[in-house]
């Protein structure tokens, strides 16, 4: 009866144990024991593989003395200084090595390696170039000169090179998603379609593409193009999570959010429970106002990852949503706590407080996001409004003009310092924010009488507002 491959796989970890144990024998006894130049590749590797470095280096030095032209062992030896960070002392090793072996692909490749881990980009795509001379795998060599260009902000460079690499292997999946990243850096997402659809034309059984495809739909709202490409990639692999969760994040778009539920809890059945998993299905849940179930999920998610934020902003949500605003409050709090610069946090924050009555800790919120997103219109609006239902007008009519400052073509904030202003007495002035506002956005004025009704029997501001009439 022949042996199945996993019998092979066992035989050599066994052989490679023992090729192990031989060596860490004769350090312990001193003696001299031979090894071929082949067993002691095989030595190097199992500790590399091991993460054990220290004794890798010992079995290197040791070889090297016995076979001082073994390029293999310079190569090892050079990367892991270079993990070490001793790139210098990296680059002495590899040029000793090019001059007994000057046509070797790992050899530049790795010299390759180290001059970008220097940042010194010229000299590494120099030996990238160089190893493709050699190498039986160019792929691979255009992946890392891919990433050369990305990381020195080259994308479109990066661009060409990915395109190579999978022109020389179709099957180079980091490759296809390293690919569909760049276009979505540089928002080029009819770029992506129209790559991976003449890709698919040419290998249609391709996952990846078709699943880098439903992405590239799907940041151009086009979802219902995404399903059918997730849905490809799903049939090619029926264990695909990542494309059962970017399906139910495409249903969850078209608002099927019962559709969406059902497919992101298929995403379990194929990789561990995922915290973003829970956290969307109870976004959808609270989206269909089912905020019980949405209380639930939000739990498991924030069960799951404590550090994820936006779970207990979720579960404070929901329970403002089911008239427990008071114990939401302390859920939104730890969410702030997580990201204290999230100006969403503290905007729910304050609404909450304004709800409760607590207008001191409403107001210091509003404040707190007016600092950290003041190109948000509506906080302005709001944090006025607190303030005036505070009879507290100076500090509406402040905070409303800082918020033209922010927003000089916004004509809601000017309708609102009009009416604030004509509430005050102030009418020379609130008529001349008026005439700003109506000459922005004339259909808007109807604010002006939703704030203060009884401007509609003012004479002198109606004659305005039909001055402007179309």
């Amino acid at each position: 009866m022949s042996e199945s491959k996993d019998d092979f796989d066992e035989n050599d970890e066994l052989e490679i144990k023992a090729l192990v144990d031989r060596f860490e024998q004769m350090l312990k006894t001193e003696d001299s024991v031979f090894f071929d130049a082949h067993e002691l590749e095989e030595i190097v590797e199992y500790y590399i593989d091991e993460n054990n470095h220290k004794q890798a280096y010992v079995v290197i030095d040791f070889a090297l003395k016995q076979y001082p032209f073994a390029t293999f062992f310079m190569l090892r030896k050079a990367q892991l200084l270079s993990a070490a960070n001793q790139t210098h002392e990296a680059l002495e090793i590899l040029s000793q090595a090019e001059r007994l072996e000057p046509a070797s692909d790992e050899l530049f490749m790795t010299k390759g390696g180290v001059y970008s881990q220097m940042g010194l980009t010229d000299q590494a795509i120099e030996n990238y170039k160089k190893a493709l001379e050699f190498t039986e795998v160019p792929d691979e060599v255009y992946l890392n000169m891919a990433f050369e260009f990305e990381n020195t902000g080259k994308t479109e460079d990066a661009i060409y090179y990915l395109k190579k690499a999978i022109q020389e292997n179709p099957e180079n999946e980091a490759a296809l998603y390293e690919l569909a990243f760049c276009y979505e850096i540089t928002n080029k997402s009819e770029n992506a379609v129209n790559y991976y659809t003449g890709f698919l034309d040419k290998n249609p059984y391709s996952k990846t593409a078709w699943f880098n495809l439903g992405v590239a739909y799907n940041r151009l709202k086009l979802y219902e193009k995404a399903l059918l490409a997730y849905d490809y990639a799903i049939t090619i692999d029926d264990k695909f999570a990542s494309a059962y969760f970017n399906k139910a994040n495409a249903l969850a778009n078209l608002e099927r959010y019962d559709e969406a539920i059902e497919t992101y809890k298929e995403t379990f059945l194929y990789e561990l429970h995922d915290a973003l998993a829970y956290y969307y299905i109870a976004e959808c849940y609270e989206k269909k106002e089912a905020y019980d179930q949405a209380l639930i999920f939000y739990n498991k998610a924030s069960k799951t990852d404590p550090q994820l934020a936006d779970a207990w902003l979720g579960i404070g949500i929901s329970l403002d949503s089911l008239g427990r605003a008071a114990e939401g409050v302390h859920y939104i709090k730890k969410a702030i706590d997580l990201q204290p610069e999230n100006g969403i946090f503290w905007y729910v924050y304050g609404d909450i407080q304004s709800k409760l009555g607590f207008n001191e800790e409403a107001g210091t919120a509003y404040e707190k996001v007016t600092e950290l997103e003041p190109e948000n219109k509506e906080i302005w609006l709001d944090y006025a409004n607190l303030l005036d239902s505070q009879s507290d007008k100076t500090g509406a009519l402040e905070v409303l003009a800082e918020g033209v400052k922010h927003h000089p073509d916004n004509a809601e904030l000017l309708y609102r310092i009009s009416a604030c202003l004509f509430s005050a007495g102030q009418n020379q002035e609130a008529l001349s924010f008026l005439h700003n506002a109506l000459g922005l956005d004339y259909e808007k004025h109807i604010d002006l009488f939703e704030y203060m009704p009884q401007l509609k029997d003012n004479s002198t501001v109606i004659d305005l507002i039909e001055s402007y009439k179309k």
